[in-house]
């Protein structure tokens, strides 16, 4: 239902709102959420161009969120990349015509009550809600983030 964009988007802000006390190298951003560092930093200037990011240079430098992740809600954030937003649904089908009650696209009936939802889900769910823990970054693979997780821990004998 995202493009590409928004994922990557949603994907770099909830780690940064992880890691909220510390800047981030965009080179160790993509690496960790497995972005190509180039698509990144467009996503990344266009963010910051939103506010929704803020960059540092020197040393300590890099990436920050623009406001705490409890401010910033997912509709915020695909708004900046998708035509859509807390006023405009979209079309299912894409259509350029206004889709509506009155002049309905052909999936419309059934689709309506979904985007109701999703959309509801997107305006009233922050960032924090999807940023994890700290050391409990999940990839786009499925597989925990190596560089950021704890080594396993096996009971020991009498546990």
């Amino acid at each position: 239902m995202l493009s590409i964009t928004s994922q990557y988007a949603l994907r770099a802000l909830s780690h940064l709102a992880a890691r909220s006390d510390e800047s981030v190298l965009g080179r160790d951003l993509a690496k960790s959420v497995e972005i190509p560092a180039n698509y990144l930093s467009k996503v990344l200037l266009t963010l910051r161009r939103a506010g929704l990011v803020v960059t540092a240079r020197g040393s300590g430098g890099g990436y920050r969120l623009g406001k705490p992740a409890d401010g910033i809600f997912l509709i915020d954030v695909v708004k900046v990349f998708e035509d859509y937003s807390r006023t405009k649904p979209r079309c299912f089908l894409g259509s350029t015509r206004t889709c509506s009650e009155t002049t309905p696209c052909n999936a419309h009936s059934a689709w309506k009550n979904l985007q109701a939802a999703y959309l509801q889900f997107l305006v009233s769910t922050p960032l924090s809600a999807i940023s994890g823990e700290r050391d409990n970054f999940w990839t786009s693979s499925g597989q925990r983030d190596e560089l950021h997780s704890e080594p396993e821990r096996f009971p020991q004998l009498g546990e």
